[in-house]
């Protein structure tokens, strides 16, 4: 390992990324986002599955929509992209000169058929597809998120803060940010080891006063004084430049930062994406319970670390599974805590959407700036409301 690559002896180092709104494939996320939101303003019972692609003066829109909405697709694409702040010609992906292009079909019927209550085998909503969904908590920060992920995403937050208003007019909407946590051999973490910041930028600014401003304007206003030391390793956009960024630099895809919009690696993954989806897509709906449910056994005291797991099958609204994994850091057995979920938090998807509220729209912000770890923005997922119901239940179990 090289010099500048060491940790203390017996520790080990654990890094996550983040990226702005401005990156391509976060552009197709919030435009996915933004269709979805406008279908559920108009018309609760939406089914939404929409994928877009952005390139070079480009906007493509696809999937399938069934939905009493009228939906002005250019109009979204249009004041998602101008809202991001793509808004300059100089950028060759600006607002007013991109193409957009919509290709969508209805859901179908064979789905629907597993979703709808009456038209099925079953007489109450099915699960949207089949499919494992993970949840994931732990007492690393204040938001029960990990380390390396939750400073990360402040890294990024902060950039989009202060280009938004205007504080730093060389800023560009495309950025990208990486933190490196040592943790001490018993999973706690101790200090940043390495943060990487790589944003988008006028050319006419100079590389150092970009590395100056950022560690003042960014670092030192985000990352906690007592977890930044002399050894702290810092790289700001280290190539050099980033000029060419968003969807001109690099084609993009809703759903491919899947592990941005979770845990940062921190915890499984089941591997479906959450932009675009209306709630009866269990990827999107069961991932935000399964955090629901581990916020509150960590907020509870039960744990320091839980990670939740639920699978459905398509047609079918009971789950096929459910496990709980503290990896060694629960107060009872794993087992205990797998039953206080069954006798506290219906599973079933029309359960879900109905407890967490889920047919708001609520969506696009959540591509915007993240989808856990967000408090006071109306995410009912990240209320720890059931934390005493838990914490008095499990002491039969003491």
């Amino acid at each position: 390992m090289a010099k500048d690559q060491k940790s203390r002896e017996g520790n080990y180092l654990f890094t996550s990324e983040c990226v702005s709104m401005g990156h391509p494939d976060k552009v197709c996320d919030q435009i996915s986002d933004a269709v979805l939101d406008e279908a559920l303003r108009q018309d609760k019972s939406s089914r939404v599955a929409c994928e877009v692609m952005a390139a070079t003066g480009l906007v493509v829109i696809s999937g399938e929509i069934t939905t009493k909405a009228t939906l002005d697709f250019q109009k979204i694409a249009r004041d998602t992209v101008a809202g991001i702040g793509y808004n300059d010609p100089e950028l060759c992906f600006d607002t007013r000169s991109c193409a957009v292009m919509a290709c969508i079909n209805r859901q179908s019927p064979d789905i629907d058929m597993g979703v709808s209550s009456d038209k099925g085998l079953h007489k109450e909503q099915g699960a949207g597809d089949q499919g494992m969904m993970f949840g994931y908590a732990c007492t690393e920060t204040p938001q029960l998120m990990p380390m390396p992920v939750s400073y990360a995403r402040a890294i990024i937050n902060k950039l989009t803060e202060l280009r938004l208003k205007n504080k730093l007019t060389w800023l560009r909407p495309d950025s990208k940010s990486q933190v490196t946590i040592e943790y001490s051999a018993d999973g706690r973490p101790q200090r940043v080891h390495t943060i990487v910041i790589s944003t988008q930028h006028d050319p006419k600014v100079k590389h150092a006063d970009i590395v100056k401003t950022l560690k003042k304007e960014v670092i030192e206003k985000v990352i906690p004084k007592k977890m930044l030391d002399k050894d702290t390793i810092i790289h700001i956009n280290p190539t050099g430049r980033f000029v060419i960024g968003g969807p001109h630099g690099d084609a993009g895809l809703t759903g491919r930062k899947i592990i941005v919009d979770t845990y940062g690696g921190m915890g499984r993954h089941g591997g479906g994406a959450f932009s675009g989806k209306d709630p009866s897509k269990v990827d999107r709906s069961a991932a935000y319970m399964m955090r629901y449910v581990a916020k509150n056994i960590v907020k509870a005291g039960l744990a320091r670390q839980c990670e939740v797991q639920v699978s459905y099958a398509i047609g079918k609204a009971d789950p096929l599974s459910l496990n709980v994994n503290t990896f060694g850091t629960g107060k009872i057995s794993d087992r205990k805590i797998e039953q206080l979920v069954k006798d506290n938090f219906d599973l079933r998807p029309s359960a879900i959407i109905k407890k967490l509220d889920l047919l708001r729209p609520i969506y696009l912000k959540t591509a915007k700036y993240g989808h856990f770890g967000i408090e006071n923005q109306g995410y009912t997922w990240e209320k720890t409301d059931m934390a005493q119901t838990l914490k008095e239940q499990a002491k039969k179990y003491e």
